[in-house]
């Protein structure tokens, strides 16, 4: 036998499994391998205890955001409708001492138009439908009334106007609806 063949015969001490220093090698990188298992699995706990963390915060914070929005969502609308307070207040205080009814009565009507104009910056409509078609929908009628100058079913008066928010009706109108004359040949 050659050289070459004798060490093919000769167990290789890298791949022999019956080799001791070879047990102890695998025993090491299985050690090895558990500690890097092990610090993978705290690395994780920590990751998911901040998430868990982060999410109570999100919690806590959406809380007070929406705290806050209800205790201060009206703010918007205060800041609206003061102008027409004060110019309510003027008016009054006007009244007083006015020797003209028609200074109030501008005072008045210009106070109704910063009144119209918030409500038109909420999207807020008025219902007048003097005139127009009786609709149950948007109309309470209170009573009828016989008419000769308006055809039945119309409304003949408003005794309150109605409002509708993004054509969705916060009040009906209060109205009168025209009824036909009954005949008085009986």
């Amino acid at each position: 036998m050659n050289d070459e063949q004798e060490s093919e015969l000769e167990p290789d001490p890298a791949t022999d499994k019956d080799n001791p220093g070879q047990g102890a090698a695998d025993e090491m990188g299985e050690v090895d391998e558990t500690k890097r298992l092990e610090q993978e699995i705290k690395t994780l706990k920590e990751e998911v205890l901040r998430a868990r963390a982060e999410v109570e915060n999100i919690r806590k914070r959406a809380e007070r955001d929406v705290e806050a929005a209800h205790k201060y969502g009206l703010e918007r609308l205060i800041q609206e409708v003061l102008p027409v307070k004060d110019s309510m207040d003027l008016g009054l205080a006007a009244a007083d001492s006015a020797t003209e009814i028609e200074t109030l009565k501008e005072g008045m009507a210009m106070s109704v138009k910063m009144f119209e104009d918030f409500f038109e910056k909420l999207h807020i409509k008025a219902l007048d439908p003097e005139g127009g078609r009786f609709d149950p929908e948007f109309h309470q009628a209170m009573s009828t009334e016989e008419s000769t100058d308006i055809a039945p079913g119309l409304v003949l008066r408003v005794m309150q106007k109605g409002y509708v928010l993004n054509d969705r009706l916060v009040r009906p109108a209060l109205v009168v609806v025209a009824k036909a004359p009954t005949s008085s040949d009986a």
